[in-house]
């Protein structure tokens, strides 16, 4: 059984901050489950593009208020505490949060906590061996 707070995770290198968001990563690949969860922060004003080519993201929206945007479709959604949407298309995306989004997320195939998103908005396929206890 792992345990773990956020209050664990702020100021290591599972909390890795941008300049229009913050993810804190309680559960990564190397937990060997076959996802990740994070607690990411979107702050007030920014506009952030994503696509995870490689990856299915579910995001569950826990406080503040937004926008997402399908840039496929052209389709804007509002995001608020209680919304929940799933990327199962590895859709790519334009988040544009009024207020700070606080929201949970959940990445299959899991990610190791060493990506950085290219150009794009994405995060490229990073393996790694679940640890041994």
């Amino acid at each position: 059984m792992i345990v773990r707070t956020i209050d664990e995770i702020t100021g290591t290198d599972a909390d890795v901050q941008a300049e229009s968001w913050r993810s804190k990563r309680l559960v990564l690949a190397k937990e060997g489950v076959g996802f990740s969860v994070h607690e990411t922060t979107l702050y007030a004003g920014t506009e952030s593009t994503f696509w995870y080519a490689n990856h299915v993201e579910a995001v569950f929206v826990t406080s503040g208020e937004g926008e997402i945007e399908d840039l496929a479709t052209g389709e804007v959604h509002p995001l608020a505490p209680g919304t929940l949407y799933l990327l199962d298309d590895h859709d790519k995306h334009k988040v544009r949060p009024r207020t700070d989004i606080t929201c949970v997320c959940v990445f299959n195939p899991p990610v190791t906590g060493r990506e950085v998103h290219d150009e794009d908005g994405v995060y490229p396929l990073v393996t790694e061996e679940p640890a041994t206890a």
